[in-house]
């Protein structure tokens, strides 16, 4: 019954700065829906939609065996563990959450508390040890958080649209809720209430992953629109940025703290690597206008101009670097604009074109083939390990340290 996680190390290309794949878990019946690296331990956690939560040890024979294979009353759709206090909260697709306490030896799974913290799946759960907060939400539309001493709900908040990601900063005791009408909810908790401070909106489909950058106060978010945004919630100005490499929806994102690099997982079985430490520019907001901005001939729905001028309506595009409305003619250029986050090429202007710099077009972002539809990624910072979950059933584990430099 046991898988074997398969040695397969060695450099992905010449280029040592790719990420190195080292191991992978496979033989899993059903969809693999999440997996974390025990810290300190050479050893693995998954979750997965066959109702099992599957603790996987390292043995001398150098293959990874099961410790513990647990099963669940109902699909396991997410999990956190912490590994000073080696507690497990594990969501299920009925909506508790169970919280299990692992031995020492890491061979023993005991049960401690159930949460009855949803009406439908547990999407996200995370556990503040400082607060002793878990806090989590789900596909029936609620953010909850419970006290883990007492087991007692503390509060809950109702979004529009299903709950489908989480994040949440300590320090601020802000939380950060995409769901999957493509916007973020800011909420600011307490003990026993909340204010909802703002709502981002900037997708156009639904937000599936987020990441924080506690330090400067950066929140990215993943969306099924290819896109990923980083939001500067610290500047407190509603800056936006936006990061635009992949060619399917975004799936997973992590960042590092350490080394100031996202990584983004997409459908598109490329991993994108970003460099966040650089200066960026925000994007601007695309201009409306019922003209060309450069040549002045009328969109389409200009009716009266278009009869006035007796010419036919032209289609309405817009330059991706000064965001003006220009049609197809003044826009024929194509450039990548890195700053900008776009690392392929885009739509731009003929003034645009000619202003942007070499220097400007210079990659600040490295894509790599992973050979996987990634939908769920876990980093452990102290090692330079990252664990990817697979559409195809397959957890992988790369060593980082060349790229996270």
């Amino acid at each position: 019954m046991a898988a074997e996680i398969k040695s397969t190390s060695g450099k992905l290309g010449g280029n040592i700065r790719k990420p190195v794949l080292m191991n992978k878990l496979d033989d899993f019946n059903d969809d693999v829906n999440m997996a974390v690296i025990i810290p300190r331990e050479d050893g693995v956690i998954t979750i997965s939609s066959d109702k099992t939560v599957r603790v996987w040890l390292k043995r001398d024979t150098g293959q990874y065996w099961p410790s513990i294979y647990h099963t669940m009353p109902s699909p396991v759709t997410s999990m956190i563990y912490n590994g000073e206090t080696r507690r497990l909260f594990v969501g299920l697709d009925n909506g508790t959450i169970t919280e299990f306490t692992l031995s020492d030896d890491f061979n023993k799974l005991s049960h401690y508390r159930d949460y009855l913290a949803h009406q439908s799946t547990v999407s996200c759960i995370k556990f503040s040890l400082n607060c002793e907060w878990v806090l989590s939400c789900g596909k029936d539309k609620y953010f909850q958080w419970h006290c883990s001493e007492t087991g007692r709900r503390l509060g809950g908040y109702q979004a529009t649209a299903w709950c489908l990601c989480l994040e949440f900063d300590e320090q601020s005791k802000y939380v950060f809720v995409g769901d999957y009408s493509g916007q973020i909810s800011v909420l600011k908790i307490s003990n026993t209430n909340f204010t909802l401070i703002t709502t981002l909106k900037g997708h156009s489909g639904s937000v599936r992953c987020l990441a924080w950058d506690p330090d400067r106060s950066l929140l990215f978010s993943g969306s099924y629109d290819q896109s990923v945004i980083v939001w500067d919630i610290g500047g407190r100005k509603g800056t936006a940025f936006e990061l635009n490499g992949h060619k399917d929806k975004v799936q997973s994102l992590v960042y590092s703290s350490s080394s100031k690099q996202l990584l983004s997982a997409a459908d598109d079985k490329i991993m994108a690597i970003w460099d966040m430490a650089v200066k960026r520019i925000e994007t601007p907001e695309w201009a409306e206008s019922d003209v060309c901005m450069k040549c002045t001939k009328p969109f389409f729905w200009n009716v009266k101009k278009m009869w006035g001028d007796r010419v036919m309506g032209i289609r309405q595009h817009h330059c991706r670097k000064c965001g003006k409305a220009v049609c197809d003619k003044c826009s024929s250029k194509r450039s990548t604009i890195p700053p900008m986050g776009y690392e392929y090429d885009v739509r731009v202007c003929e003034e645009c074109f000619e202003g942007i710099t070499e220097e400007e077009r210079a990659p600040l972002a490295t894509f790599h083939d992973v050979k996987q539809c990634i939908t769920a990624m876990f980093i452990e910072e102290t090692r330079k390990r990252l664990l990817t979950v697979g559409r195809d059933r397959v957890v992988k584990m790369w060593d980082v340290s060349s790229v996270l430099h």
